[in-house]
């Protein structure tokens, strides 16, 4: 069992790991945790794309229960891009106030919102390439909204894949040895590699979670971890399996 390694031993094992033999844990990885979280979702609240599109850009450097808790506010008196498009920006950053950054950020969503009346007709884009020409977007909040809206008038899925690349992904990618890169550009195309493009988005939500209610930042609950046979981190955090079970969180977490 890999709970009775030794740490010389463990960091040999994944050291002398080959390509295919990391392509190999890292999918099997995503299995576990696919059946260890198979509800895993988008945990910000949208009902359409451009919703889900702002509630994203305003999540930055805070959690996503701080956004539900402002964006039923900020929908209800600008529920389009173009009355967002047209809002005083004082008014905007009263409502937005508590997400933190909120100058920055409401300039951003404003601008975000004129773009998207001006240039695309008041419709969020379906590419990357055109949702990163957008104020306030990079890679990972246009991958976020690609691979998470559905077309407000069919219902179907953008259905466009991609890797959320946030705090808790890069965090999990590096203790799970699949790299060690900082950059999140590189990262993404890096994991890109290991995972097949079809679970991109899915696999994105379930570290995502794995990540905010067991593999903590400060104190990993390894003792209570999925992974442990698979991760080379394992004694970050208490492995004592009492100890590490209350560290374990649950519900709509940060």
């Amino acid at each position: 069992m890999a709970t009775q390694l030794t740490p010389g031993q463990r960091t040999r094992r994944f050291k002398n790991e080959t390509r295919l033999g990391l392509v190999r844990r890292a999918r099997r990885m995503d299995r576990v945790l696919m059946e260890t979280y198979p509800d895993a979702h988008c945990e910000l609240d949208f009902n359409s794309p451009f919703e889900l599109l702002i509630a994203t850009v305003m999540s930055a450097q805070t959690t996503d229960v701080r956004v539900n808790m402002v964006t039923p506010t900020l929908f209800a008196k600008y529920p389009t891009p173009e009355d967002l498009a047209a809002a005083d920006p004082e008014d905007v950053e009263e409502i937005i106030k508590s997400t933190g950054f909120f100058r920055a950020k409401t300039k951003s969503i404003i601008g975000l919102s004129i773009a998207l009346r001006d240039d695309f007709g008041g419709e969020v884009p379906r590419t990357l390439e055109q949702m990163v020409t957008l104020p306030g977007v990079g890679r990972k909040t246009a991958n976020v909204v690609l691979g998470n809206a559905r077309d407000p008038k069919t219902g179907e899925p953008f259905g466009v894949t991609g890797l959320t690349v946030d705090t808790h992904f890069q965090r999990l990618v590096r203790r799970f040895g699949w790299t060690e890169e900082t950059d999140p550009v590189k990262i993404e195309h890096i994991v890109g590699e290991l995972i097949p493009k079809r679970e991109w988005t899915m696999a994105s939500h379930r570290l995502i979670w794995h990540g905010r209610r067991v593999c903590h930042a400060r104190k990993p609950a390894c003792g209570a971890c999925p992974l442990v046979a698979l991760c080379p981190s394992y004694g970050t955090g208490p492995t004592d399996p009492v100890e590490a079970a209350k560290l374990v969180r649950s519900g709509p977490l940060p």
